[in-house]
């Protein structure tokens, strides 16, 4: 088929105008293998990157200052928008080993247990092995089908009465437990809903849209074979920008802190540094950074400069030996605080840190 804008120009090769010249821009300007194109998104490109440099020239600037019309909260934040920016898929999944998950053919009694041990509101759904996932199931949609079950025994009670020529209407309860059994499983109850795929490359901003987009907030990350590497919820990528998300079920187990048989201490994550500095009897951050370190965890990050993996052993200017013990991609859960002196050199972790 002929394009008639070609057919113009080829017909006015003889006498090539300005006008000409500029249908032929216009043309290249659209064609998206055109040098124009590359142009436009390589300058653009360079363009973003100096935007992002800018704004990090800004904070720094800002916290070297001498005003404080911004708190320290505000700061993280926009420093963890410009670093979500530049994170992928596998920077904050939740790694294969710590996936929860159950088998389409559990019972929904052993999955309701699952929940209540998990903690959590979806949980995958696989067959036979995790490289096989099919879905997850939502809290809601599992109590949705025992609420619904509960009706039908209701009815079929009421129906029952009145063909023995009983009228329960008035004492009959509105809802009840008996009579639901719960020995189907997740795969013959139908309450799977869908997930994402991704590979560990994808950025994590865009997976982000992706789920806001689709509706569904739960993404396997599989690898370049097909297997399951990991799982990203969108909890996990909102608290990369707003930090960790702590709800009314994630109180932690016994104290903060707690006193070993060696004379150590074994904490979370989250213990004030205050407490700690009083337990311990030591200045646990320089005055500079009082205001910006609170916790056991942000003094492990401000030392190491990122989220030290578990194992990791993180030494002190005063002595002491942070070692730790629990901790996922995004952040720090509990932390071992060793003496000053009281591990020797074959005692030590394989990963250790000096700082």
């Amino acid at each position: 088929m002929t394009d008639p804008s070609q057919s113009d120009s080829t017909s006015a090769a003889p006498a090539e105008t300005a006008a000409g010249i500029g249908a032929d821009d216009d043309k290249s300007s659209k064609s998206p293998n055109s040098l124009w194109s590359f142009l436009r998104g390589k300058f653009a490109s360079e363009t973003e990157t100096t935007l992002r440099a800018s704004l990090e020239d800004v904070i720094v600037q800002h916290e070297a200052g001498t005003k404080d019309d911004m708190s320290p909260e505000e700061r993280l934040m926009l420093r963890n928008i410009l670093e979500f920016g530049q994170q992928r898929v596998e920077d904050v999944m939740v790694p294969r080993a710590d996936i929860i998950a159950v088998e389409d053919q559990t019972t929904l009694s052993e999955l309701f247990t699952v929940f209540i041990d998990a903690n959590h509101s979806r949980i995958p759904v696989y067959r036979d092995t995790l490289d096989e996932p099919l879905g997850m199931v939502h809290i809601k949609d599992l109590v949705n089908w025992i609420a619904k079950a509960g009706d039908k025994v209701r009815a079929a009670k009421k129906s029952s009465a009145k063909a023995n020529g009983r009228n329960i209407e008035n004492g009959a309860k509105p809802f009840s437990l008996s009579g639901i059994k719960l020995d189907k499983t997740v795969a013959q109850a139908g309450i799977m809903r869908e997930v994402l795929f991704v590979p560990p490359s994808m950025q994590a901003a865009d997976l982000l849209v992706k789920m806001q987009s689709t509706h569904i907030h739960l993404a396997i990350v599989v690898d370049e074979y097909g297997g399951t590497d990991g799982l990203v919820s969108i909890e996990d990528l909102v608290e990369e920008i707003v930090g960790e998300i702590v709800d009314e079920h994630d109180d932690p187990d016994g104290p903060m802190i707690r006193q070993e048989p060696d004379g150590g201490l074994v904490a979370d994550a989250r213990a004030e540094i205050e407490e700690l500095e009083s337990l311990l009897k030591v200045d646990l951050v320089p005055d500079e950074d009082e205001d910006d370190v609170d916790t056991l965890g942000g003094l492990m990050f401000t030392l190491v400069g990122r989220v030290p993996t578990r194992g990791e052993l993180v030494r002190h200017r005063s002595g002491l030996a942070f070692e730790v013990l629990e901790s996922d991609p995004r952040r720090l859960k509990k932390i071992k605080i060793h003496p000053r002196g009281s591990l020797q050199a074959s005692e030590e972790p394989k990963r250790s840190n000096q700082a």
